[in-house]
This record gives structure tokens, sequence and C-alpha cells, in this order.
């Protein structure tokens, strides 16, 4: 299937790892130019080498940190600069800290609100302008599997991330007719490192092994086993495609088939 997206300019969040490089990753495949964004610039320098010797697409990167007062302006002179514009947001975030739903404090829940969900509603409303003046945008949100079944210990993200989802719906309704979709993407079990630094937190918070903890979450999984990134972006590169023009407001679970509910 030809994704239509050669040529398209994309830019993805917290990609200097994870679920966030594997969609930079299987843009770029597609023939989608992409502009890579993390806190470290090596990783990020060495992602675009890799990505440009083996994909159709070009990558580039720039310096970015979510928890600063000045990202979105510096996304969006970013994207002018390297870019010369926008067809493609995806956007990713880093995860909070574990902890219960009762342990959450204001000053937690206002530090991790700036960056997960205040940076990536006015980012999206800042590049909005061009993809509607153009007729084309894809709006990516990657969320995760806890707005539908909240994972235990992970209260801050159950409840950060939901926000998320309200205003993805809200905002696919306003910008559809401008030829621009707006999908939320919720990884499960995904093998990363933030999930091996989550097992090894809850092995220490119930007195088990990392061993211990990684069985146990894979025999909830029907298909038995943890999902890979290439399967989780491919699923990314889909929704940003031009097929897929006829799906917003959605949001799509890659999770091996782990949620109970439909």
């Amino acid at each position: 299937m030809d994704f239509g997206i050669s040529g398209k300019r994309a830019l993805v969040l917290a990609s200097s790892r994870g679920l966030g490089l594997g969609i930079a990753t299987a843009l770029a495949k597609e023939g989608a130019n992409v502009l890579l964004v993390g806190r470290s610039g090596e990783k990020l320098e060495a992602n675009c080498k890799a990505i440009n010797a083996l994909s159709k697409g070009k990558a580039d990167w720039v310096w970015g940190d979510l928890a600063d007062d000045n990202f979105v302006e510096a996304m969006v002179q970013a994207v002018r600069e390297k870019l010369g514009g926008i067809d493609i947001l995806v956007n990713n975030t880093g995860g909070p800290t574990p902890g219960l739903a009762q342990e959450m404090t204001a000053e937690k829940l206002d530090t991790f609100f700036q960056s997960m969900v205040l940076r990536v509603i006015t980012l999206t409303n800042a590049l909005l302008p061009g993809m509607k003046e153009q007729g084309f945008g894809r709006i990516l949100t990657v969320a995760s599997s806890g707005v539908f079944e909240p994972i235990a210990n992970l209260a801050l993200s159950n409840t950060l991330r939901g926000a998320l989802v309200g205003w993805s719906k809200t905002l696919s309704s306003e910008v559809a007719g401008f030829g621009i979709t707006s999908n939320l993407l919720l990884p499960g079990r995904i093998h990363t490192d933030r999930i091996d630094e989550l097992d090894g937190a809850n092995a220490k918070r119930l007195g088990k092994s990392i061993e211990e903890i990684r069985e146990a979450s894979v025999k909830s999984i029907p298909a038995g086993r943890l999902g890979t990134v290439e399967e989780f972006a491919a699923a990314g590169a889909f929704l940003c495609s031009v097929p897929a023009s006829y799906i917003t407001g959605t949001m799509l679970r890659v999770d091996g088939g782990a949620a109970k509910s439909n």
C-alpha cells in the first residue's frame, strides 16, 4: 500500500528513543521528511544518521524539552526553518513518575500537566493554521491504554493522558472539514526502555523480581508477548497516511488484545 506521504513534513515529539523514534523511522521509510525532537543531541544525531541511511525520507533534529516555557515557540521556529511547513504532527511525551492516586499532589499535577497536556495543545494550535491553509494535516497523539482501563500505580498518567482524549475528539470535529485528522494511538505493553523502568518500579513496590513482574504481565496479554516498537509505529504511520483520510476522532489500541473492554 502506498501511504501517499512521500515528501510530507513531519514533526515527531520525544523521538530520541522508544515509541517516538519508532514512529519517526516508520514515517521516513514511507518517504516523509521528519524532524526529531528530544533532549539528547547525541542520540538524536545518531538516530538521524541511521534513518537517513535506510529511508526514502530525510531526517533532521532539534533539541527540545517539553518542560520548557519556550518549547512551543522553539518548535514553531524549527518547523519553519528546517521543514518549511508542517503536514504531520506526532504529539508524543514522556510518561510521569509512577504512583498512587492518593499520592498525587498539586505540584506534581501541575508539573506534568504543563509538559504532557498544555504543550501538546498549544503546539497543535500553533501549527494548525498552516495545515488548514494547505487543506491537509495529520495530528497523531500518543497516549496510553490507561485511558481505557486505568493502570495500577500510574495514577498521574491515567489522569493526564485521559484529558487528551476529550481534547483530541473535540478537535477532530472542528478540523475535519479542512482535510485534517486527529487521532489517538494507545500503546499497551510495547517493549521499550520505559516499560523496563516501570517494571523495575513495580518490582520494587511489590517486593518481586523484574522477571516475575514481566512474566505476569505477559500472561495477561492474549497475544502471549510484548509488542514491538515496529508494530506500534506501523499503526501510527498508517494513521498519518493519505489512505487514512476518513479515520478521525478515534482511539486505536495496540495492545495484543490485553484490554478487556471493546
